[in-house]
């Protein structure tokens, strides 16, 4: 029997009378599954690898002890940094409620990891029964109470900020201030700062940052040296960038991984 592509297995999964299916696939570093949706709400976890998914609202940065819960029908594509095991979770939301009711990402205890992984050996078309249908139970409790970590990178519609974003997304270490992108988008500085927050619910410092934070996450996830990544990222010092990181996630980036 031939073993099908990764990017396609998933919609053997879309239609299955059970509410709560989960397969595992691998997939080579800098391989993407191409944009598509799914039926069901979608947990999205990998033990090795970082998964970058990006969506039409913006992307998320997931690392081996992270996940991302996507709502029903969400467009996205996912890129791998490095090979990844992946568990996907397809969840029909309509016979499991109280699931999240936004896409973010979430907080893996090793609980719900070893759920997770445990999960994958049962069959997913047999009615589970006894110990696999409290293992299934167990799993969507965990995933309710898990704790939802800031991941993600909101992009605006509106174009003028859109092309703003996307400049700083692929040069993070440009120092350009808000009056200086003002300048360059030929509006007011007081007009960028409402854009931000009308269209992103941050401030321009505080979106610059979170970019840099993701742009981070990737290349620690690569092996690169923080020395090196703080300055790519704009900090004038790795206890600078060090500081930042702590501040946002309570350990320092070479411990984030761990």
């Amino acid at each position: 029997m031939t073993t099908p592509h990764p990017s396609l297995k998933h919609k053997m999964y879309h239609h299955l009378p059970r509410p709560v299916v989960v397969m595992e696939n691998r997939w080579p570093a800098g391989t993407s599954t191409g944009w598509h949706s799914h039926p069901r709400g979608q947990l999205l976890y990998a033990t090795e690898g970082v998964m970058v998914v990006h969506t039409d609202a913006g992307s998320w940065v997931i690392p081996p002890n992270r996940a991302l819960w996507m709502v029903t029908g969400l467009r996205h594509t996912v890129t791998m940094s490095g090979d990844v095991l992946m568990r996907t979770a397809y969840i029909d939301v309509d016979k499991v409620p109280a699931l999240p009711p936004v896409t973010c990402a979430i907080n893996i205890s090793p609980l719900l990891r070893e759920l997770l992984v445990e999960a994958v050996r049962l069959s997913p078309t047999q009615e589970p029964m006894g110990r696999d249908a409290r293992l299934l139970a167990l799993l969507i409790d965990e995933i309710r109470v898990s704790a939802t970590i800031p991941l993600h990178l909101p992009l605006p519609r509106d174009k003028r900020l859109r092309s703003l974003c996307e400049q700083l997304t692929t040069c993070p270490s440009s120092a350009a201030s808000a009056a200086d992108w003002a300048a360059t988008l030929h509006v007011g500085e007081r007009t960028l700062h409402r854009l931000f927050a009308r269209e992103l619910g941050m401030t321009f410092a505080q979106w610059r940052e979170q970019a840099r934070l993701l742009h981070a996450l990737r290349r620690i996830a690569c092996g690169d040296k923080v020395i090196d990544i703080a300055f790519d990222c704009g900090y004038a010092s790795p206890s600078a960038f060090a500081a930042m990181f702590r501040r946002h996630f309570g350990v320092s980036p070479s411990s984030f991984y761990l």
